[in-house]
């Protein structure tokens, strides 16, 4: 929706060998998948269980300060591991081809109040198709901000800095609310819907859950340490709320990242699907370990391009991909986690307030009266 289209001198035939070349970097991983892989994502598994028990262990005695500490920063990994680099992408089908029924998208459940099976729709099948298109994704924005100048301002959009912080904070909150598509569905006709009333009653046993898990049982265990423990999960938490959010933000809504009209997708190739990917998508910049804690989502041009390729395989692909936005003299957005993070907040920030009026300059408006 820019004013400027940064895909305007690619002609159709250029469109359409891109997205041959980009499947065949996708059909050679999907062919060259093996037990390496395997191994990878049983490892990571094992080593977030463990974190996670040792943690809450420690977190037994957590009213002594370096106890709480220690189990506080083990807890918060151990979430932030199990939320992105196996629930999103196992959920995504990236882990489906070994047939191992304990790691597979129709059998797993996550730490997360929103349970599974919605999230799948709203995420894989919906953001995934319609990524960054208005109106269409609901993870644009969240369904609560403006994302684009060409949208019509209201008032209401000066809290949308308010409103994303709000949102990172509970964050599995809100991505359980857009699941449930509660915008269009809190009208009193929808919400006596069967279909809606059962995925709101689904939502409701998963938080239950999820709350007596952390907030009831684990503290109750912890005996005189119960409000620490209380305290720690709570913050560990917020941390993985907070780092999810931010994640995200950074792989969709820095500036220099393209969002698109509904009539724009109308009869939509297979090349300009993936040219929608990678013009609505960025990366983060950084070491293997940051990589490994966004969920390989750090790659998100290559996860938008390949949302059910094994998440181990994106740094190798993203070499073959950065190539194909130079052979195309196309913009690969990316940059390091704070100037990724300062320029998504700062983009929320500018679209708060309204379009600003271009300034008119003295002899422009000379020639403005001269003319009338």
């Amino acid at each position: 929706m820019t004013a400027i289209d940064p895909t305007a001198h690619l002609t159709a035939e250029q469109i359409e060998e891109l997205g041959r070349e980009l499947d065949a970097i996708r059909d050679e991983v999907l062919a060259d998948r093996g037990e390496k892989d395997a191994a990878y994502i049983r490892k990571v598994i094992s080593a977030q269980r463990k974190l996670e028990l040792v943690s809450r262990g420690v977190l037994l005695f957590s009213i002594f300060p370096p106890a709480w500490l220690l189990g506080t920063a083990g807890l918060s990994v151990a979430k932030i591991m199990d939320n992105m680099e196996i629930g999103h992408n196992v959920l995504h089908g990236q882990w489906d081809w070994m047939r191992d029924p304990k790691i597979h998208s129709t059998t797993w459940e996550w730490d997360h109040v929103s349970p599974s099976d919605q999230w799948k729709h709203s995420h894989n099948e919906l953001h995934h198709t319609y990524t960054n298109v208005i109106g269409k994704d609901n993870d644009l924005g969240y369904g609560i901000m403006r994302v684009d100048e060409d949208q019509k301002w209201h008032p209401f959009h000066l809290g949308q800095p308010l409103w994303n912080f709000i949102n990172a904070c509970f964050f599995e909150y809100g991505i359980a609310a857009y699941d449930l598509e509660l915008g269009k569905n809190l009208h009193k006709r929808r919400r006596k819907d069967p279909e809606f009333r059962a995925r709101a009653k689904a939502v409701g046993r998963k938080i239950r859950k999820q709350v007596l898990k952390d907030y009831v049982i684990h503290p109750l265990l912890s005996g005189p340490s119960f409000l620490t423990t209380l305290a720690a999960t709570f913050t560990a938490n917020l941390v993985r709320n907070i780092w999810s959010h931010s994640v995200i933000m950074c792989g969709h809504f820095p500036e220099g990242v393209q969002v698109f009209e509904r009539r724009s997708i109308k009869d939509e190739t297979r090349g300009q699907w993936y040219l929608r990917q990678m013009m609505g998508s960025a990366n983060i910049s950084g070491s293997r370990a940051m990589h490994f804690m966004t969920g390989n989502l750090s790659h998100q041009i290559e996860h938008h391009l390949f949302p059910d390729l094994p998440s181990n395989r994106y740094a190798e692909v993203a070499v073959k991909v950065r190539a194909l936005f130079e052979k195309y003299e196309l913009e690969y957005v990316t940059g390091p986690l704070p100037k990724q993070v300062f320029s998504a907040w700062h983009k929320v920030f500018r679209l708060s307030l309204p379009n600003k009026k271009p300034k008119v300059k003295a002899s422009d408006r000379g020639q403005e009266l001269v003319a009338a």
